[in-house]
C-alpha cells in the first residue's frame, strides 16, 4: 500500500495519531482504538454483505469478530483516484492461534463452531450462488491433467519434475476417484439448507488472533455461501498436516465442535469427501505449473516428499475417523 492511500483517512471521523505499515496494510492509532486501513478487492454489495455477518455476529456476542468503519458519508469503502477501494476496521493487537498448541487448537474449533451458530439465518441481498465442491473438483482434475500431459512431453526433467512425474499416477485416480463419488452423491444437496449457509470463507489459524484478553476473528472478506463444514474443514486439514493427521487430535477436534453444534450426517459425508480430497497434491502442482520452471525451489520437493511420507496416515485417519460415524 502506498503512502498516498494515508490521505483517505480524512475522510473518517477520526482522528489519527500515529501509523505504520504492516500485513499489507496501513496500521492506525486512534481516538477510537486500533484500527487498520487495507485495500479491498470485492465490491459495494459484498462489503455490505460482510458488514451484515459482522454486526449480526457481534450483537450475537457467542464470539468477538472486527467492525468495519463507516467513512463520514456512511460509506463502507473510500476509493483514491485510481479507483481501488479501501477499508478501515477495527484491529486488535495480539498473536496468531498456536497451531502447535493442542488447547488452542481446541479453542479454535470452539470459536467456530460459536460462530457459524452467531451467522445462522442471516439473509442477503447478494447474488452469491452455493459452493459446489464437486464443481471445485472437477476444475482442478482437469488442471492437473493438463500439468501431466505436460510433463509427459517435456524433454529434459529436473529431479522435482522426475519425482512428480512418478506420484501422478497415485494422486490423479484418487482425485478422480473422490469427483466421481461426490458426482453421485450432489443430488442429495437439494433440499439441504445447510449446504447454503454463510460461512467465514477462510477460516485459518492466522485469521483467529489472541490478545490479552480474548480471541477474536478476522477478515470475513472471503465470506460465502456454503456448508459450514467448509470452515471446519479449511482448519482441520491444516491443523492435522501439522499433526501427522493424528487421530486422537482430529477426534478431539470434532468432539469439540459437535458439544457446540452437532454435525449431520449429510455435514459428516461433506466433510470426509473434502479432506479425501488430494488438495495438497493439487497445491504442488499448481503452484509448479504457474511459476518459473527454470529453477524449482528445493522446498518444491520437500513438500511433495512430505506429502509422500503422510499419504498413508491421511488413509489411516480417514479409515479410523469416519469409519465411526
Amino acid at each position: 500500500m502506498n503512502d498516498r492511500a494515508v490521505g483517505l483517512l480524512e475522510q473518517y471521523d477520526v482522528e489519527v495519531r500515529k501509523t505504520r505499515k504492516g500485513r499489507g496494510a496501513i496500521l492506525c492509532d486512534t481516538d477510537k482504538g486500533s484500527l487498520i486501513f487495507k485495500e479491498y478487492a470485492g465490491n459495494e454489495l459484498k462489503i455490505a454483505l460482510q458488514n451484515r455477518i459482522l454486526e449480526q455476529v457481534s450483537e450475537d456476542g457467542r464470539v468477538k469478530v472486527e467492525q468495519i468503519v463507516p467513512d463520514k458519508e456512511g460509506n463502507l469503502l473510500v476509493k483514491d483516484n485510481d479507483g481501488i477501494s479501501y477499508v478501515l476496521k477495527t484491529w486488535f493487537e495480539g498473536r496468531e492461534c498456536n497451531i502447535y498448541e493442542r488447547a488452542e487448537c481446541v479453542e479454535a474449533v470452539r470459536l467456530l463452531a460459536k460462530l457459524h451458530l452467531s451467522m445462522e439465518g442471516i439473509e442477503s441481498d447478494v447474488p452469491i450462488p452455493p459452493f459446489q465442491p464437486h464443481k471445485e473438483y472437477e476444475k482442478h482434475n482437469r488442471e492437473l491433467k493438463m500439468v501431466r500431459k505436460f510433463l509427459k512431453a517435456k524433454g529434459q526433467k529436473n529431479w522435482f519434475e522426475i519425482n512428480l512425474q512418478q506420484t501422478f499416477g497415485l494422486f490423479l485416480d484418487q482425485a478422480l476417484e473422490i469427483t466421481e463419488h461426490w458426482q453421485q452423491y450432489s443430488h442429495l444437496q437439494e433440499g439441504q439448507a445447510e449446504c447454503s449457509c454463510l460461512c467465514h470463507g477462510d477460516y485459518q489459524y492466522h485469521n483467529i488472533i489472541k490478545s490479552e484478553r480474548d480471541w477474536y476473528i478476522l477478515n470475513f472478506e472471503k465470506c460465502v455461501r456454503d456448508n459450514p463444514i467448509r470452515d471446519l474443514y479449511l482448519l482441520l486439514r491444516k491443523l492435522l498436516e501439522k499433526s501427522n493427521w493424528s487421530i486422537s487430535l482430529g477426534t478431539e477436534l470434532l468432539k469439540a465442535y459437535e458439544e457446540i453444534r452437532p454435525i449431520s450426517a449429510y455435514s459428516r459425508i461433506d466433510l470426509y469427501y473434502r479432506l479425501a480430497y488430494p488438495e495438497k497434491f493439487w497445491k504442488i502442482v499448481n503452484f509448479y505449473f504457474n511459476s518459473r520452471k527454470a529453477w524449482i525451489p528445493e522446498r518444491n520437493l520437500e513438500k511433495l516428499n512430505k506429502l509422500l511420507e503422510q499419504e498413508p496416515l491421511k488413509q489411516h485417519f480417514l479409515d479410523a475417523v469416519f469409519r465411526t460415524f
